[in-house]
C-alpha cells in the first residue's frame, strides 16, 4: 500500500482525475500535499464514500485503540468497515450464542467520531473461514431445514441489532473459486443447493434490511490468471439477476498484486482491456460497483524504496483511473491505512 504522502498525492489526484474523466472535463493538475483536502472530502465532492478497514486489536495495531491510527482515520475517512469483528468466527461462538462485544465497541467509536460503518460480512462462504463448530455441526434428519434455520437466524439477529445503523452490508463474501466453480461449506452441503443457500442469504437480508445496500463481495482482479474467477462471478451475477435475487452491488475487493513484470518495459502485468470488459458486463446488468478492500501487494517490485513506491503508485493509479471512470462506483475503501498494520504483513509479507 501507499505510505501517507503517496496516498494523499496518488489517491487524491486520482479521485479528482478519474471522476473528472467520467464527467468529460479536463484532468486537473495534482495539488500539493499542503493544499490537498482530505480523501473523504475529495471523494464526497464526487459522490463517493471513502474510508478504510479498522480492527479491534491492541493499541499497537491498525485499530481504533491506536491513537496514531485513529488520527489517520479521522483525517481522511468518512466510513469504516470491520476487518474481522463482524465475521462468524468473531460473533458466533456456537450455534446458540452470539457475541457482539468487539464490534459494538467499534460501532460506538465510529459514532463518537462521525464515521459511518458498513457491514462485513453476513456469510463468508468458504469452509476455512467458517467457525469450526459449524463445519462439524450435526444437521440431523432434516439437514436442509436445519441449515436454513442457522443461516436465517444469523442474518435476522445481526440485522435486528444493527438495522438503521449501517446502510450497506456484504451479504455473501467469496463464494466463487479461482477456477470459476462455487465453494461449498458444511452449510451449503446440508442445504443441498449452494446457489439456493446464497439466494436465501440475500432474500433473508432484504426482508430484514429493506433499505440497505446488499452487496456480493469477491476477489476478482485484473492480473493475468484471473480469467476463471471473473467468469465465475459474472455467471453468478447473471443467475442472481435471472432468479430475481435482491443483489444491489458487486463489491470488488481490489487486492491488486504486482505479480510479474514485463520483460521489455518492466511494467507490472495486468489485463486492462479484459478488466474493463468485466466491469462493463457487471454494470450493464444494472449492478452498482464498490471498491471494498483496496491495497497493493508489491512483493516482486524493485528492492529500492523509491523505485518500489513509484511502481506501486503508478500501478494503483492505472487501476483506480479505470474504476473511478464508472459512475456506478459510490464507495472506495482501503484495506488498511498503513503498511505496518496491513494484513499482508502476515499473509504476504
Amino acid at each position: 500500500m501507499f505510505n501517507r504522502r503517496s496516498a494523499l498525492l496518488g489517491l487524491g489526484s486520482t479521485l479528482v482525475a478519474g471522476c473528472a474523466a467520467r464527467r468529460g472535463s479536463p484532468e486537473p493538475t495534482p495539488p500539493s500535499v499542503a493544499s490537498t483536502p482530505s480523501l473523504a472530502r475529495l471523494a464526497a465532492d464526487k459522490g463517493i464514500k471513502f474510508g478504510s478497514t479498522v480492527g479491534a486489536g491492541p493499541a499497537n495495531s491498525g485499530s481504533f485503540r491506536n491513537p496514531d491510527y485513529v488520527r489517520l482515520l479521522k483525517a481522511d475517512c468518512a466510513i469504516i468497515v470491520p476487518e474481522n469483528e463482524m465475521k462468524w468466527q468473531a460473533i458466533r461462538p456456537s450455534a446458540e450464542t452470539f457475541d457482539f462485544g468487539r464490534f459494538d465497541e467499534m460501532l460506538s467509536f465510529a459514532g463518537a467520531n462521525g464515521l459511518e460503518t458498513r457491514g462485513h460480512t453476513l456469510l463468508w462462504h468458504r469452509p476455512e473461514w467458517m467457525p469450526a463448530w459449524l463445519e462439524a455441526y450435526d444437521f440431523g434428519t432434516r439437514p436442509a431445514t436445519a441449515a436454513a434455520d442457522i443461516l436465517t437466524r444469523h442474518v435476522n439477529t445481526v440485522a435486528e441489532r444493527y438495522r438503521g445503523r449501517m446502510s450497506s452490508f456484504d451479504v455473501v463474501n467469496e463464494a466463487v473459486l479461482h477456477d470459476s466453480s462455487l465453494a461449498t461449506t458444511a452449510l451449503s452441503r446440508a442445504f443441498g443447493d449452494t446457489l439456493g443457500l446464497l439466494d436465501l442469504a440475500f432474500h433473508s437480508a432484504r426482508k430484514a434490511l429493506p433499505d440497505a445496500e446488499l452487496v456480493y463481495n469477491d476477489y476478482m482482479s485484473w492480473e493475468p490468471g484471473n480469467e476463471g474467477h471473473r467468469a465465475g462471478v459474472l455467471r453468478l451475477l447473471e443467475g442472481f439477476k435471472a432468479r430475481g435475487v435482491p443483489v444491489d452491488t458487486l463489491g470488488i475487493q481490489s487486492h491488486i498484486r504486482i505479480d510479474s513484470l514485463d520483460g521489455q518495459t518492466g511494467v507490472p502485468a495486468r489485463n486492462e482491456r479484459e478488466w474493463r470488459q468485466f466491469l462493463d458486463a457487471v454494470t450493464a446488468m444494472g449492478y452498482g460497483i464498490a471498491i471494498t478492500e483496496f491495497d497493493v501487494n508489491d512483493q516482486v517490485a524493485p528492492a529500492g524504496i523509491t523505485a518500489r513506491d513509484q511502481m506501486v503508485a503508478d500501478f494503483a493509479k492505472a487501476y483506480l483511473d479505470i474504476m473511478f471512470a464508472y459512475p456506478q462506483l459510490k464507495t472506495a475503501l482501503l484495506w488498511g491505512m498503513q503498511d505496518q498494520h496491513s494484513w499482508l504483513q502476515s499473509f504476504k509479507p
